[in-house]
């Protein structure tokens, strides 16, 4: 009966090390999709930064990167204490977890609190500064920032083309265009000139409204797989608890 019972504890120690196995690589795979989703964000997006005074979004994106790097390392360690079956590792590993757990917590709590400030911002200096630093001396990043904001959007002006009849250079003595190329539906040279619906996109709402969508969507995303890596933290952490039960003290 002994025996048996040791069999059957070292079949079910032997599954609990599969399953946890398998969760580090479902974990490690969370983990390179969190620093791809930070890396992308900063490389294809980081345009839009000029345009907020806050540091919020390059910070965002460096804590994404930053999370993916934990999460792949714990996930290597988890792995590492699960193969080797040593306990100490697994406690080193379960503490990770639940730091990581416990931080997403906080994240998403300050994300929230954060982008209610963010969208005020937004709403306060988009329009000030597409009007006083586009196309101006030493404004280049601005510059280009609205003219990619205004193509990958379809809008044009902050809240609506009107918006551009105050702008610095707009105002200009040798400038005839009522709006920037970048509003026309088809850019080219000078196709500025008429701001018929015909000519550029007029969209209720402008580009904050536009802007604002694409920052909440990304939120939404980064909440969803916050969810799911969470869920499978909880996994993880019974699956190592009761791994860690029933392996025998290492010999030193």
């Amino acid at each position: 009966m002994e025996a048996q019972g040791g069999n059957r504890l070292s079949c079910g120690t032997i599954c609990l090390k599969y399953l946890l196995f398998l969760f580090n690589i479902l974990f490690w795979l969370a983990g390179a999709a969190v620093l791809a989703v930070g890396v992308w964000t900063l490389v294809e997006k980081s345009d839009y930064i000029s345009l907020l005074n806050s540091s919020f979004y390059s910070a965002s994106a460096y804590i994404l990167i930053a999370a993916g790097v934990i999460v792949i390392v714990t996930g290597i360690i988890g792995c590492c204490a699960t193969l080797k079956e040593m306990r100490a590792l697994l406690i080193v590993y379960l503490v990770l977890l639940i730091c990581i757990f416990l931080l997403e917590i906080i994240a998403g709590v300050l994300a929230y609190i954060t982008y209610q400030e963010l969208d005020e911002e937004l709403r306060q200096n988009l329009k000030v500064t597409m009007q006083q630093k586009y196309k101006q001396s030493g404004e280049d990043d601005v510059t280009q920032a609205v003219d990619k904001l205004q193509q990958e959007f379809k809008c044009c002006g902050s809240y609506n083309s009107s918006d551009w009849r105050d702008c610095a250079w707009i105002q200009e003595p040798l400038n005839k265009r009522l709006v920037p190329d970048s509003c026309c539906k088809s850019p080219g040279d000078l196709c500025g000139l008429r701001d018929h619906p015909s000519n550029i996109y007029k969209v209720e709402g402008g580009c904050i409204m536009k802007l604002e969508e694409f920052i909440l969507s990304q939120l939404y995303i980064l909440g969803a797989v916050g969810i799911g890596i969470a869920f499978l933290q909880l996994v993880g952490m019974m699956f190592t608890c009761c791994l860690y039960q029933n392996l025998k003290e290492e010999p030193y």
